[in-house]
């Protein structure tokens, strides 16, 4: 008797359990069905899988036209894997390049409104009342004036100086030029302190205006976050 060996693939193994008698139509049944199914796998129509290399040389895949890839040509592939069509770039490198701008135009814009959103907390975290920003305004208001009541001292301090120094270039106020060095050292020296001094009160004169403008400006800010919550801004 001769035997017939067949692939784990066959088809036939479903029938290996049939009688003899259904064995030929079992088989007949099977093969119909097997064929009918690869015949639908391989038929031209049916979704297209679309693929590309976008410009960061990332290649994608997707079930319908790909936007990374306007700019450049996209494969439509079949379910088996053949070329359907080449779908062409569907932008010019200027219309790419304002879209790339708009992109990242709206990346910048997305950051701040995140950045200020992160601000806005912070700040009224800080300041749940206008008691607590005010006390805060004239605690650093109170550091400055500390530190121009010194430079108000260290000018008083030079001043003296002077006048000692004036004394002495009084014994040469006919010929200032016999005046010794050590003494013409000493003037030029106290003049550019004192002018040094008036740069630093000038300096914190600034630094005054500068913090106040801030503290008004926080200060709208907040009175539009206390807003929502009653007995907030009190």
């Amino acid at each position: 008797m001769t035997h017939t060996q067949h692939s784990p693939n066959t088809p036939l193994l479903p029938c290996r359990s049939a009688g003899r008698q259904a064995l030929g139509l079992c088989v007949w049944a099977l093969g119909m069905a097997w064929g009918t199914e690869v015949a639908a796998q391989a038929a031209p129509g049916g979704p297209g899988i679309y693929v590309c290399v976008d410009a960061k040389g990332r290649r994608i895949t997707s079930d319908r036209p790909i936007p990374e890839c306007l700019d450049r040509e996209q494969r439509e592939l079949s379910s088996t894997g053949a070329t359907r069509r080449v779908v062409p770039a569907s932008l010019t490198e200027e219309e790419r390049e304002r879209l790339e701008a708009k992109a990242r135009e709206d990346a910048v814009q997305r950051a701040k409104v995140s950045e200020d959103r992160r601000r806005d907390r912070a700040l009224i975290a800080r300041y749940p009342s206008q008691r607590k920003h005010d006390e805060e305004r004239a605690k650093q208001l109170a550091q400055l004036e500390e530190v121009a009541a010194s430079i108000h001292l260290r000018s008083q301090e030079l001043n003296q100086q002077r006048s000692a120094l004036d004394m002495e270039m009084e014994f040469y106020k006919a010929t200032p030029s016999k005046a010794p060095a050590w003494l013409l050292r000493r003037i030029e020296d106290n003049n550019q302190q004192m002018e040094g001094q008036k740069r630093l009160l000038a300096n914190q004169a600034v630094e005054k205006q500068r913090l106040n403008a801030r503290f008004d400006e926080e200060l709208t800010r907040l009175r539009q976050l206390w807003s929502p919550w009653t007995g907030q801004g009190k």
